[in-house]
């Protein structure tokens, strides 16, 4: 490797480290309890790509709550919010969101929400970057319409939350856009709560907010009354870099598409993400048995994945080092 190759693996790995530990450290005012709950809760292994759109996110919406009113389109929302509570309450009638929820089922396997089911949470996806769901388009064509009309929806789903359940605190892992709720059937009280990086939100019908998911948040149902919402995620407001950049991260976010029912399209990491589910049971299972023997498999596990992703850096600057000095003996023979 070339000294110049070598500086820029150095450089890379401080901004990496720089990035997780900024997070962890200083992102906000809400702190995990420990490095080690950090590590569980927040995906840092994000946090290099989320680093770079805060710094390319405009002013108004760098703070952990945002006004709505900033993303055009949402009125039109707001405005029909009976006629989208009239089909999402069709759906909780008819026990899709208890299907949905259920081990085995087409929409089980959701690497991003998978640990929420335990609490009694459960979704129903309407689209999901680029893709709208066959089975959204059949249960709920007027709300598949009212959302193809507001242009900064990426994703949107219903999102249901039973009497007494809690998700505890917790980070989404991408930083592409922002989390949009729209309260559809709610106790309308502040019992039912979602607070941002300390910011308490509570639901009520008809009635809307924004909110930066990548920081730390939790949310409760103190009431006897489920809570059903409609959630969407909407463009993060970006500069002109940050934009060109999130084209890219974009595309991550899409590979992670979710079916609902077995009519529906699977995105390739969800597809990856059911294909390991057994081993994931059985990883579990060796927890509950033989916790010293599960520690040891996962720190191996991490510590391998750790040094592969560090070997392809180190491949990647050996073939830039190659491509640069093969460039250079092609100038010198003209």
């Amino acid at each position: 490797m070339t000294l110049l190759s070598k500086t820029l693996l150095v450089l890379m790995f401080c901004y990496v480290l720089a990035s997780v530990l900024y997070v962890y450290r200083w992102r906000g005012s809400v702190r995990y309890a420990s490095f080690s709950q950090y590590l569980r809760k927040a995906w840092p292994v994000f946090a290099p790509l989320n680093c770079l759109l805060y710094l390319t996110t405009k002013a108004q919406a760098r703070q952990p709550v945002v006004t709505s009113d900033a993303f055009a389109g949402t009125e039109l929302l707001r405005q029909h919010w009976p006629l989208i509570r009239e089909e999402a309450q069709a759906l909780m009638d008819a026990g899709l969101f208890d299907v949905i929820r259920t081990p085995g089922s087409a929409g089980y396997y959701d690497l991003g929400f998978r640990t929420f089911y335990k609490r009694g949470w459960s979704k129903f996806y309407l689209s999901w970057y680029g893709t709208t769901h066959k089975s959204a388009l059949r249960l709920c064509p007027k709300t598949v319409a009212l959302l193809q009309q507001v242009p900064a929806v990426r994703g949107a789903m219903f999102s249901l939350l039973p009497p007494g359940a809690e998700l505890s605190l917790h980070s989404d892992p991408l930083a592409c856009s922002l989390r949009y709720h729209l309260g559809l059937v709610t106790p309308n009280s502040a019992q039912c709560r979602i607070v941002v990086d300390g910011h308490s939100c509570s639901w009520q019908d008809g009635e809307d907010f924004v909110f930066d998911e990548t920081y730390p948040h939790y949310a409760v149902n103190n009431s006897e009354q489920y809570r059903l919402i409609l959630m969407c995620d909407v463009d993060r407001p970006l500069n002109w870099l940050g934009r060109q950049f999130n084209r890219c991260y974009l595309a991550m976010a899409r590979h992670s598409l979710v079916p609902n029912l077995p009519e529906d399209q699977q995105g390739a990491v969800s597809a990856l993400f059911a294909a390991l589910s057994p081993w994931q049971q059985r990883a579990l299972q060796l927890k509950a048995r033989h916790r010293r023997a599960y520690k040891l498999l996962k720190w191996l596990l991490n510590t391998t994945l750790i040094l592969l992703l560090l070997s392809g850096l180190v491949l990647a600057f050996k073939l830039l080092d190659a491509f640069v000095w093969h460039g250079g003996l092609v100038l010198l023979h003209q």
